[in-house]
């Protein structure tokens, strides 16, 4: 996995007027924590960060005026309604240590025309080196057939990356597609279901 750069500068002020001051300049409050170090307080460039976070796991190289180091986004604060991001948590990694991350799973190929695929789990807990997190996990369901399921002991992991989460947890499942009523039979239902409420009613003695 590559990274992506990031200037960082240390950050004195602290508060929910100091932070809407900072966001407003376009730019992020974060805090990079770990390897039992005193938390760094930061501000990143807003528009950098965003662009960033679109890769799941993205390793963040942070440089500045007495910060160099590795992070993993942990935590992201956003904005409900526009979505901008409001605060990042950053994990210290180092090279050569094993983190735990959750990575995509997604498939590829159609189940059998008779199923229809119920994928449970979008992401999986793994454990991999930080600088070489797999970017997600593919499965081929091509023909599967309906009752088959997959497991998380079945996902075929990179080398060098192992799994974290239970293995008996479902992944996907292939089901039986639903039965849809013959065309003109729910028409037809409909004012037989309303002369037998009608009889019904007339039937019902008077109180």
């Amino acid at each position: 996995m590559s990274e992506v750069r990031i200037a960082a500068e240390p950050r004195t002020a602290f508060g929910k007027g100091a932070a809407r001051k900072i966001r407003r300049a376009d730019k992020v409050p974060a805090v990079l924590y770990g390897h039992g170090i005193d938390p760094k307080h930061l501000t990143l460039p807003g528009h950098e960060v965003l662009l960033a976070l679109r890769t799941p796991n993205v390793l963040i190289r942070l440089k500045g005026d007495g910060v160099d180091e590795l992070a993993l986004p942990k935590g992201v604060q956003r904005d409900p309604i526009k979505g901008f991001v409001e605060h990042v948590d950053l994990l210290l990694v180092k090279r050569g240590e094993k983190v735990t991350v959750e990575i995509p799973v997604t498939t590829v190929g159609d189940v059998h025309s008779d199923g229809l695929l119920d994928q449970q789990l979008v992401q999986v807990a793994v454990e991999a080196e930080a600088t070489h997190i797999p970017t997600g996990v593919e499965v081929d369901v091509e023909g599967m057939e309906i009752g088959t399921a997959i497991t998380a002991a079945q996902l075929v992991l990179p080398e060098g990356t192992t799994l974290v989460a239970d293995p008996e947890t479902v992944i996907l499942q292939v089901n039986a597609k639903p039965v849809e009523a013959p065309e003109g039979e729910e028409a037809a239902e409909a004012p037989a279901a309303e002369a037998a409420a009608e009889s019904e009613t007339a039937e019902a003695p008077a109180e």
